[in-house]
Protein backbone atom coordinates (compact mmCIF):
# COMPACT_ATOMS: atom_id res chain seq x y z
CA UNK A 1 0.00 0.00 0.00
CA UNK A 2 1.32 3.64 -0.83
CA UNK A 3 2.09 6.35 1.74
CA UNK A 4 -1.01 8.47 -0.25
CA UNK A 5 -3.49 5.56 0.10
CA UNK A 6 -2.87 4.73 3.87
CA UNK A 7 -3.40 8.56 4.62
CA UNK A 8 -6.59 8.52 2.63
CA UNK A 9 -7.68 5.12 4.75
CA UNK A 10 -6.85 7.04 7.76
CA UNK A 11 -8.69 10.05 7.62
CA UNK A 12 -11.82 7.90 6.73
CA UNK A 13 -11.82 6.25 9.51
CA UNK A 14 -10.77 9.37 11.76
CA UNK A 15 -14.06 10.77 9.98
CA UNK A 16 -16.16 7.84 10.54
CA UNK A 17 -15.27 7.89 14.37
CA UNK A 18 -15.94 11.68 14.84
CA UNK A 19 -19.57 11.37 12.74
CA UNK A 20 -20.84 8.68 14.58
CA UNK A 21 -20.09 8.92 18.34
CA UNK A 22 -17.75 5.68 18.23
CA UNK A 23 -15.14 3.84 20.38
CA UNK A 24 -13.58 7.43 21.56
CA UNK A 25 -16.99 9.02 22.61
CA UNK A 26 -17.97 5.77 24.37
CA UNK A 27 -14.32 5.69 26.75
CA UNK A 28 -14.92 9.65 27.85
CA UNK A 29 -15.63 10.42 31.20
CA UNK A 30 -18.60 11.79 30.87
CA UNK A 31 -20.62 8.51 29.70
CA UNK A 32 -18.52 6.59 32.17
CA UNK A 33 -19.79 8.28 34.87
CA UNK A 34 -23.19 8.60 33.25
CA UNK A 35 -23.25 4.80 33.11
CA UNK A 36 -22.20 3.72 36.53
CA UNK A 37 -24.90 3.72 38.92
CA UNK A 38 -22.98 4.03 42.19
CA UNK A 39 -21.74 7.37 41.23
CA UNK A 40 -25.49 9.33 41.92
CA UNK A 41 -26.56 7.04 44.93
CA UNK A 42 -23.04 8.52 46.68
CA UNK A 43 -24.23 11.92 45.47
CA UNK A 44 -27.76 11.61 46.97
CA UNK A 45 -27.08 10.08 50.41
CA UNK A 46 -23.72 11.58 51.41
CA UNK A 47 -25.20 14.64 52.69
CA UNK A 48 -27.90 13.19 55.28
CA UNK A 49 -24.19 10.38 55.94
CA UNK A 50 -23.29 11.77 59.41
CA UNK A 51 -19.47 11.44 61.09
CA UNK A 52 -19.74 11.32 64.67
CA UNK A 53 -17.03 12.12 67.14
CA UNK A 54 -17.37 11.22 70.93
CA UNK A 55 -15.16 11.68 74.06
CA UNK A 56 -15.08 9.87 77.28
CA UNK A 57 -13.01 10.36 80.80
CA UNK A 58 -11.68 7.47 82.28
CA UNK A 59 -9.72 7.60 85.39
CA UNK A 60 -6.06 6.22 85.17
CA UNK A 61 -3.50 5.12 88.28
CA UNK A 62 -0.28 6.77 87.92
CA UNK A 63 3.36 7.59 89.55
CA UNK A 64 4.74 10.77 89.25
CA UNK A 65 8.33 8.54 90.18
CA UNK A 66 10.15 7.05 87.87
CA UNK A 67 11.86 4.30 89.87
CA UNK A 68 8.67 3.47 92.56
CA UNK A 69 9.92 -0.40 92.00
CA UNK A 70 12.92 -0.04 93.04
CA UNK A 71 12.87 -2.30 96.97
CA UNK A 72 14.86 0.91 98.56
CA UNK A 73 12.01 3.35 97.58
CA UNK A 74 9.66 0.73 98.76
CA UNK A 75 11.29 0.58 101.69
CA UNK A 76 10.92 4.31 102.69
CA UNK A 77 7.55 4.99 101.13
CA UNK A 78 5.66 1.69 100.53
CA UNK A 79 3.07 1.92 97.79
CA UNK A 80 1.83 5.61 98.62
CA UNK A 81 2.29 6.96 95.10
CA UNK A 82 0.92 4.58 93.64
CA UNK A 83 -2.39 5.81 94.42
CA UNK A 84 -2.09 8.77 92.23
CA UNK A 85 -4.62 8.78 89.65
CA UNK A 86 -5.42 11.47 86.90
CA UNK A 87 -8.67 12.19 84.08
CA UNK A 88 -7.46 11.20 80.76
CA UNK A 89 -9.72 11.78 77.77
CA UNK A 90 -10.79 8.81 75.46
CA UNK A 91 -11.90 9.98 71.84
CA UNK A 92 -13.48 7.46 69.27
CA UNK A 93 -15.20 7.81 65.90
CA UNK A 94 -18.01 6.17 64.11
CA UNK A 95 -20.96 6.73 61.37
CA UNK A 96 -24.87 7.48 61.11
CA UNK A 97 -27.67 8.63 59.12
CA UNK A 98 -30.25 10.88 59.44
CA UNK A 99 -33.57 9.44 59.36
CA UNK A 100 -35.37 12.81 60.47
CA UNK A 101 -36.15 16.19 59.02
CA UNK A 102 -35.72 17.22 62.25
CA UNK A 103 -32.11 15.78 63.74
CA UNK A 104 -32.71 12.07 64.38
CA UNK A 105 -29.55 10.23 63.72
CA UNK A 106 -29.50 5.78 63.36
CA UNK A 107 -25.89 4.58 64.83
CA UNK A 108 -24.74 1.83 66.52
CA UNK A 109 -25.22 1.88 70.55
CA UNK A 110 -21.30 0.55 70.59
CA UNK A 111 -20.31 3.91 69.03
CA UNK A 112 -22.02 5.83 71.84
CA UNK A 113 -22.60 3.56 74.52
CA UNK A 114 -21.17 5.27 78.11
CA UNK A 115 -19.80 8.63 76.69
CA UNK A 116 -19.98 11.70 77.71
CA UNK A 117 -19.48 13.91 74.83
CA UNK A 118 -21.09 13.51 71.25
CA UNK A 119 -20.59 15.79 68.31
CA UNK A 120 -21.81 15.18 64.80
CA UNK A 121 -20.33 16.30 61.68
CA UNK A 122 -23.45 17.33 58.81
CA UNK A 123 -22.09 17.86 55.18
CA UNK A 124 -23.91 20.61 53.62
CA UNK A 125 -25.03 20.79 50.27
CA UNK A 126 -22.20 23.00 49.09
CA UNK A 127 -19.51 21.08 50.22
CA UNK A 128 -18.68 22.65 53.75
CA UNK A 129 -19.75 20.82 57.01
CA UNK A 130 -21.22 21.98 60.08
CA UNK A 131 -21.31 20.45 63.54
CA UNK A 132 -23.96 20.21 66.34
CA UNK A 133 -23.89 18.40 69.33
CA UNK A 134 -25.79 15.50 70.24
CA UNK A 135 -27.64 13.92 72.75
CA UNK A 136 -28.91 9.67 72.89
CA UNK A 137 -32.40 9.58 72.61
CA UNK A 138 -32.61 5.74 72.93
CA UNK A 139 -30.28 2.86 72.79
CA UNK A 140 -30.89 -1.01 72.91
CA UNK A 141 -27.88 -2.91 73.62
CA UNK A 142 -29.75 -5.86 72.27
CA UNK A 143 -29.30 -4.99 68.84
CA UNK A 144 -26.56 -2.32 69.08
CA UNK A 145 -28.53 0.07 67.74
CA UNK A 146 -29.16 3.64 69.22
CA UNK A 147 -30.65 6.83 67.94
CA UNK A 148 -29.35 10.60 69.01
CA UNK A 149 -30.73 14.07 68.16
CA UNK A 150 -29.29 17.06 67.04
CA UNK A 151 -31.21 20.41 66.90
CA UNK A 152 -30.35 22.06 63.35
CA UNK A 153 -31.06 25.60 61.79
CA UNK A 154 -32.85 23.95 58.96
CA UNK A 155 -34.55 20.48 57.51
CA UNK A 156 -31.63 18.00 57.42
CA UNK A 157 -31.91 15.58 54.04
CA UNK A 158 -33.26 11.91 55.22
CA UNK A 159 -32.27 8.31 53.68
CA UNK A 160 -35.09 6.14 53.03
CA UNK A 161 -35.03 3.05 54.73
CA UNK A 162 -35.56 -0.15 52.43
CA UNK A 163 -36.45 -3.38 52.72
CA UNK A 164 -33.63 -5.71 54.00
CA UNK A 165 -35.70 -8.59 54.05
CA UNK A 166 -36.43 -8.61 50.15
CA UNK A 167 -31.99 -8.69 49.77
CA UNK A 168 -31.02 -11.70 47.87
CA UNK A 169 -27.05 -12.97 48.24
CA UNK A 170 -25.59 -11.41 44.90
CA UNK A 171 -27.34 -8.10 45.21
CA UNK A 172 -25.02 -4.73 44.86
CA UNK A 173 -24.12 -2.64 47.83
CA UNK A 174 -22.60 0.32 48.87
CA UNK A 175 -21.21 1.44 52.66
CA UNK A 176 -20.47 5.00 53.06
CA UNK A 177 -18.66 6.22 56.39
CA UNK A 178 -16.16 7.54 58.77
CA UNK A 179 -13.65 4.71 58.72
CA UNK A 180 -10.43 6.00 60.56
CA UNK A 181 -11.80 9.17 60.02
CA UNK A 182 -11.59 9.11 56.44
CA UNK A 183 -14.72 11.74 56.05
CA UNK A 184 -17.45 9.95 53.87
CA UNK A 185 -14.99 7.08 52.34
CA UNK A 186 -17.25 4.99 50.28
CA UNK A 187 -17.16 1.33 49.32
CA UNK A 188 -18.93 -1.46 47.24
CA UNK A 189 -19.70 -5.07 47.13
CA UNK A 190 -22.12 -7.52 47.36
CA UNK A 191 -24.40 -8.99 49.96
CA UNK A 192 -22.47 -11.81 50.49
CA UNK A 193 -24.65 -13.66 52.69
CA UNK A 194 -27.83 -13.31 55.10
CA UNK A 195 -28.32 -14.35 58.68
CA UNK A 196 -24.99 -14.47 59.67
CA UNK A 197 -24.14 -15.42 63.90
CA UNK A 198 -21.59 -13.50 65.80
CA UNK A 199 -21.29 -14.34 69.33
CA UNK A 200 -17.74 -12.81 70.48
CA UNK A 201 -17.57 -10.55 74.11
CA UNK A 202 -20.00 -7.90 73.33
CA UNK A 203 -21.11 -9.14 70.01
CA UNK A 204 -24.04 -11.55 70.32
CA UNK A 205 -25.98 -10.89 67.41
CA UNK A 206 -27.60 -13.97 65.02
CA UNK A 207 -29.31 -12.13 61.82
CA UNK A 208 -26.42 -10.48 60.31
CA UNK A 209 -26.01 -8.98 56.78
CA UNK A 210 -22.91 -9.88 55.34
CA UNK A 211 -20.96 -7.95 53.01
CA UNK A 212 -17.86 -7.91 51.15
CA UNK A 213 -18.02 -4.40 50.64
CA UNK A 214 -14.98 -3.01 52.90
CA UNK A 215 -16.06 -1.77 56.30
CA UNK A 216 -13.29 -0.90 58.87
CA UNK A 217 -13.49 1.12 62.10
CA UNK A 218 -15.48 4.26 61.98
CA UNK A 219 -17.50 2.25 59.66
CA UNK A 220 -19.80 1.66 62.71
CA UNK A 221 -23.36 3.12 62.20
CA UNK A 222 -23.18 4.24 58.34
CA UNK A 223 -25.79 3.00 56.25
CA UNK A 224 -25.60 0.14 53.56
CA UNK A 225 -27.30 1.17 50.75
CA UNK A 226 -29.05 -0.82 47.60
CA UNK A 227 -28.81 0.03 44.26
CA UNK A 228 -31.97 2.43 44.64
CA UNK A 229 -30.08 4.22 47.31
CA UNK A 230 -32.40 3.01 50.36
CA UNK A 231 -30.96 2.18 53.87
CA UNK A 232 -31.00 -1.91 53.89
CA UNK A 233 -28.30 -2.42 56.63
CA UNK A 234 -26.63 -0.66 59.51
CA UNK A 235 -23.12 -1.64 59.18
CA UNK A 236 -21.63 -2.55 62.47
CA UNK A 237 -18.38 -5.51 62.51
CA UNK A 238 -15.90 -6.87 61.20
CA UNK A 239 -13.60 -9.94 61.45
CA UNK A 240 -10.46 -8.23 62.05
CA UNK A 241 -8.14 -11.21 60.50
CA UNK A 242 -9.76 -11.36 57.29
CA UNK A 243 -10.63 -9.71 54.42
CA UNK A 244 -14.01 -8.88 52.97
CA UNK A 245 -15.96 -9.69 55.83
CA UNK A 246 -17.94 -7.00 57.21
CA UNK A 247 -21.39 -7.37 58.38
CA UNK A 248 -24.91 -5.07 59.02
CA UNK A 249 -27.78 -4.98 60.76
CA UNK A 250 -30.54 -5.67 58.88
CA UNK A 251 -32.69 -2.38 58.57
CA UNK A 252 -35.71 -4.30 59.46
CA UNK A 253 -34.91 -4.72 62.84
CA UNK A 254 -34.14 -0.69 63.52
CA UNK A 255 -37.83 -0.10 61.69
CA UNK A 256 -38.77 -2.36 64.46
CA UNK A 257 -37.53 -0.64 67.76
CA UNK A 258 -36.56 3.13 66.60
CA UNK A 259 -40.50 3.96 67.58
CA UNK A 260 -39.71 2.89 71.06
CA UNK A 261 -36.03 4.12 71.16
CA UNK A 262 -37.22 7.46 70.71
CA UNK A 263 -40.54 7.31 72.78
CA UNK A 264 -39.03 5.52 75.52
CA UNK A 265 -35.38 5.52 75.45
CA UNK A 266 -35.44 1.39 74.96
CA UNK A 267 -37.28 -0.93 73.72
CA UNK A 268 -40.27 -2.47 75.27
CA UNK A 269 -40.35 -6.00 74.99
CA UNK A 270 -42.34 -9.01 75.16
CA UNK A 271 -41.56 -11.47 77.91
CA UNK A 272 -42.52 -15.44 77.76
CA UNK A 273 -40.55 -16.59 80.19
CA UNK A 274 -38.58 -19.66 78.75
CA UNK A 275 -35.55 -20.72 77.74
CA UNK A 276 -35.02 -22.64 74.55
CA UNK A 277 -32.77 -24.65 72.32
CA UNK A 278 -32.35 -26.14 69.23
CA UNK A 279 -33.30 -29.51 67.89
CA UNK A 280 -31.71 -32.58 66.25
CA UNK A 281 -32.16 -35.78 65.27
CA UNK A 282 -31.68 -37.55 68.46
CA UNK A 283 -34.54 -35.21 70.47
CA UNK A 284 -36.61 -35.57 67.66
CA UNK A 285 -37.01 -39.41 67.53
CA UNK A 286 -37.25 -39.64 71.77
CA UNK A 287 -39.33 -36.49 71.26
CA UNK A 288 -42.11 -37.77 69.26
CA UNK A 289 -41.40 -34.99 66.14
CA UNK A 290 -41.39 -35.25 62.76
CA UNK A 291 -38.02 -33.52 61.43
CA UNK A 292 -35.64 -30.82 63.33
CA UNK A 293 -38.07 -27.75 62.72
CA UNK A 294 -39.03 -25.88 66.05
CA UNK A 295 -37.57 -24.79 69.08
CA UNK A 296 -37.17 -27.06 72.23
CA UNK A 297 -38.17 -25.03 75.97
CA UNK A 298 -35.29 -25.87 78.18
CA UNK A 299 -36.69 -24.28 81.35
CA UNK A 300 -39.92 -22.80 82.33
CA UNK A 301 -39.25 -19.98 84.57
CA UNK A 302 -41.53 -20.66 87.66
CA UNK A 303 -44.54 -17.22 87.84
CA UNK A 304 -43.61 -16.27 84.30
CA UNK A 305 -45.92 -15.72 81.62
CA UNK A 306 -45.06 -19.65 79.99
CA UNK A 307 -45.61 -21.31 83.31
CA UNK A 308 -48.90 -19.32 83.67
CA UNK A 309 -49.91 -20.36 80.79
CA UNK A 310 -49.54 -24.26 81.43
CA UNK A 311 -46.59 -24.53 79.14
CA UNK A 312 -43.97 -27.43 80.34
CA UNK A 313 -39.61 -27.96 80.33
CA UNK A 314 -39.58 -30.32 76.83
CA UNK A 315 -42.57 -28.73 74.91
CA UNK A 316 -41.44 -27.93 71.35
CA UNK A 317 -43.01 -24.98 69.98
CA UNK A 318 -43.71 -25.27 66.29
CA UNK A 319 -45.84 -21.95 65.16
CA UNK A 320 -46.30 -18.66 67.37
CA UNK A 321 -49.50 -16.56 65.86
CA UNK A 322 -49.55 -18.82 62.57
CA UNK A 323 -46.11 -18.51 61.69
CA UNK A 324 -44.24 -21.80 61.54
CA UNK A 325 -40.84 -21.47 63.49
CA UNK A 326 -37.65 -23.39 62.06
CA UNK A 327 -35.83 -22.98 64.67
CA UNK A 328 -34.69 -21.26 68.12
CA UNK A 329 -32.78 -17.88 66.51
CA UNK A 330 -36.38 -18.15 64.31
CA UNK A 331 -38.29 -18.61 67.62
CA UNK A 332 -36.47 -15.90 70.28
CA UNK A 333 -36.97 -13.20 67.09
CA UNK A 334 -40.38 -13.32 66.69
CA UNK A 335 -40.78 -13.17 70.70
CA UNK A 336 -38.73 -9.88 70.49
CA UNK A 337 -41.23 -8.47 67.73
CA UNK A 338 -44.42 -9.00 70.27
CA UNK A 339 -45.34 -6.01 72.42
CA UNK A 340 -45.84 -6.46 76.01
CA UNK A 341 -49.65 -7.33 76.62
CA UNK A 342 -50.14 -8.93 73.47
CA UNK A 343 -50.90 -12.65 72.91
CA UNK A 344 -48.92 -15.35 71.60
CA UNK A 345 -50.73 -18.08 70.12
CA UNK A 346 -48.32 -21.10 70.86
CA UNK A 347 -48.60 -24.66 68.90
CA UNK A 348 -46.68 -27.20 70.78
CA UNK A 349 -46.29 -30.75 71.04
CA UNK A 350 -45.68 -32.48 73.84
CA UNK A 351 -44.76 -36.11 73.87
CA UNK A 352 -46.02 -36.66 70.84
CA UNK A 353 -49.55 -34.85 70.93
CA UNK A 354 -50.17 -31.15 68.96
CA UNK A 355 -51.45 -28.40 71.94
CA UNK A 356 -52.25 -25.13 71.58
CA UNK A 357 -51.54 -22.19 74.03
CA UNK A 358 -52.42 -18.58 74.26
CA UNK A 359 -49.53 -16.89 76.64
CA UNK A 360 -50.20 -13.25 77.38
CA UNK A 361 -46.33 -11.69 77.29
CA UNK A 362 -45.34 -9.66 80.42
CA UNK A 363 -42.42 -7.05 79.98
CA UNK A 364 -38.57 -7.90 79.97
CA UNK A 365 -37.16 -7.94 82.80
CA UNK A 366 -34.33 -5.68 83.11
CA UNK A 367 -31.89 -8.94 84.47
CA UNK A 368 -29.84 -11.15 82.38
CA UNK A 369 -32.44 -13.73 82.52
CA UNK A 370 -35.58 -12.75 83.87
CA UNK A 371 -35.49 -15.75 86.45
CA UNK A 372 -37.11 -15.07 89.89
CA UNK A 373 -34.97 -15.47 93.01
CA UNK A 374 -34.65 -18.51 94.47
CA UNK A 375 -36.57 -19.56 97.49
CA UNK A 376 -34.13 -19.84 100.66
CA UNK A 377 -37.35 -21.78 102.86
CA UNK A 378 -36.73 -25.08 103.95
CA UNK A 379 -38.74 -28.14 102.17
CA UNK A 380 -38.81 -30.24 105.71
CA UNK A 381 -39.08 -33.61 104.08
CA UNK A 382 -37.86 -36.41 106.20
CA UNK A 383 -34.32 -37.63 104.60
CA UNK A 384 -34.60 -40.41 102.78
CA UNK A 385 -32.49 -42.72 100.19
CA UNK A 386 -33.47 -44.27 96.73
CA UNK A 387 -29.83 -45.43 95.61
CA UNK A 388 -29.82 -47.37 92.78
CA UNK A 389 -27.55 -48.33 89.80
CA UNK A 390 -30.07 -47.91 86.92
CA UNK A 391 -28.09 -46.46 84.93
CA UNK A 392 -24.97 -48.38 85.53
CA UNK A 393 -24.19 -49.63 81.97
CA UNK A 394 -24.56 -45.50 80.82
CA UNK A 395 -21.75 -44.94 83.28
CA UNK A 396 -23.76 -43.54 86.05
CA UNK A 397 -23.21 -45.89 88.99
CA UNK A 398 -25.37 -44.17 91.39
CA UNK A 399 -28.33 -42.10 91.53
CA UNK A 400 -30.62 -40.88 94.24
CA UNK A 401 -34.02 -39.40 95.49
CA UNK A 402 -33.24 -35.56 96.55
CA UNK A 403 -33.33 -35.02 100.17
CA UNK A 404 -32.38 -32.34 102.26
CA UNK A 405 -28.77 -34.00 103.03
CA UNK A 406 -28.34 -34.12 99.26
CA UNK A 407 -29.97 -30.51 99.01
CA UNK A 408 -27.00 -29.59 101.45
CA UNK A 409 -24.69 -31.58 99.21
CA UNK A 410 -24.94 -30.30 96.06
CA UNK A 411 -25.98 -27.13 96.60
CA UNK A 412 -29.72 -27.66 95.09
CA UNK A 413 -32.21 -25.69 95.11
CA UNK A 414 -34.32 -26.31 98.37
CA UNK A 415 -37.88 -27.50 96.21
CA UNK A 416 -35.20 -29.33 93.84
CA UNK A 417 -37.13 -32.82 93.41
CA UNK A 418 -36.51 -35.74 91.52
CA UNK A 419 -33.20 -37.83 90.89
CA UNK A 420 -29.85 -36.35 91.22
CA UNK A 421 -26.61 -38.22 90.32
CA UNK A 422 -24.29 -39.06 93.12
CA UNK A 423 -21.65 -41.61 91.95
CA UNK A 424 -20.43 -41.90 88.57
CA UNK A 425 -17.87 -44.32 86.79
CA UNK A 426 -14.87 -41.94 85.94
CA UNK A 427 -13.51 -44.04 83.15
CA UNK A 428 -17.11 -44.01 81.36
CA UNK A 429 -18.65 -41.98 78.15
CA UNK A 430 -21.04 -40.64 80.64
CA UNK A 431 -17.88 -38.27 82.01
CA UNK A 432 -15.58 -38.27 79.05
CA UNK A 433 -17.91 -37.51 76.37
CA UNK A 434 -21.24 -36.64 78.10
CA UNK A 435 -20.13 -34.43 80.33
CA UNK A 436 -22.53 -35.66 83.21
CA UNK A 437 -21.53 -34.18 86.86
CA UNK A 438 -21.93 -35.55 90.21
CA UNK A 439 -25.22 -32.96 91.52
CA UNK A 440 -26.82 -33.15 88.32
CA UNK A 441 -30.73 -33.86 88.58
CA UNK A 442 -32.59 -35.86 86.41
CA UNK A 443 -35.46 -35.02 84.77
CA UNK A 444 -36.33 -36.43 82.06
CA UNK A 445 -35.00 -39.77 80.26
CA UNK A 446 -35.80 -40.58 76.50
CA UNK A 447 -38.32 -37.83 76.19
CA UNK A 448 -40.45 -39.32 79.34
CA UNK A 449 -40.41 -37.45 82.86
CA UNK A 450 -38.96 -39.01 85.92
CA UNK A 451 -39.17 -38.98 89.19
CA UNK A 452 -38.07 -42.41 90.57
CA UNK A 453 -35.78 -45.37 89.35
CA UNK A 454 -38.86 -47.36 87.74
CA UNK A 455 -39.48 -44.40 85.53
CA UNK A 456 -35.83 -44.57 84.33
CA UNK A 457 -36.40 -48.38 83.47
CA UNK A 458 -38.96 -47.66 81.76
CA UNK A 459 -37.92 -45.05 79.57
CA UNK A 460 -34.49 -46.65 78.88
CA UNK A 461 -36.16 -50.29 77.19
CA UNK A 462 -33.51 -51.54 75.46
CA UNK A 463 -31.76 -48.63 73.83
CA UNK A 464 -28.22 -48.39 73.43
CA UNK A 465 -28.08 -45.03 73.65
CA UNK A 466 -30.39 -42.59 75.46
CA UNK A 467 -31.23 -38.95 75.90
CA UNK A 468 -30.72 -37.39 79.06
CA UNK A 469 -32.45 -34.22 80.01
CA UNK A 470 -30.53 -33.08 83.41
CA UNK A 471 -30.34 -29.85 85.41
CA UNK A 472 -27.15 -28.31 86.57
CA UNK A 473 -26.56 -25.09 88.50
CA UNK A 474 -30.52 -24.47 87.71
CA UNK A 475 -29.75 -24.36 84.00
CA UNK A 476 -31.30 -27.91 82.25
CA UNK A 477 -29.78 -29.22 79.28
CA UNK A 478 -29.77 -32.21 77.17
CA UNK A 479 -27.13 -34.94 76.30
CA UNK A 480 -26.95 -38.18 74.92
CA UNK A 481 -24.88 -40.68 76.60
CA UNK A 482 -23.99 -44.92 74.71
CA UNK A 483 -23.35 -48.13 77.13
CA UNK A 484 -20.13 -49.13 77.77
CA UNK A 485 -18.54 -51.98 76.63
CA UNK A 486 -18.26 -55.01 78.25
CA UNK A 487 -14.61 -56.03 79.45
Amino acid sequence: MTSKKFMALFLTLAMILTTTGGAFAALSPIALSQSNPIVPIVKNASIAVVNIDVEKTATRSFSPFPFDDDPIFKRFFGDTFKEFTRSVPMKGRGSGFIVSKEGLILTNNHVVDGVDKITVSVLLKDGDKKTYPATIKGNDPAYDLAVIKIEPDEDLPVLELGDSDALEVGEFVVAIGNPYGFEHSVTAGVISAKNRSIHAQDVNFDDFLQTDAAINPGNSGGPLLNMEGKVVGINTAIVPYAQGLGFAIPVNKAKEIMGDLVSYGRVKRGWLGVSIRDIDPKIAKAYKVDGTQGAMIADVFKGDPADKAGLKRADIVVEINGEKIKDANAFVQKIRTLAPGSVAKLVVIRRGKKMNFEVKLAERANSADGRPETSSTSSGEKAESDGSDVLKEFGISKVEKINDTLRRKYRLASDAEGLVVTELDRNSKAVFDGEVNEGDIILDVNGQEVSSTEDIKKAMGDEDSILLFLERDGSPFLISITKEEKK
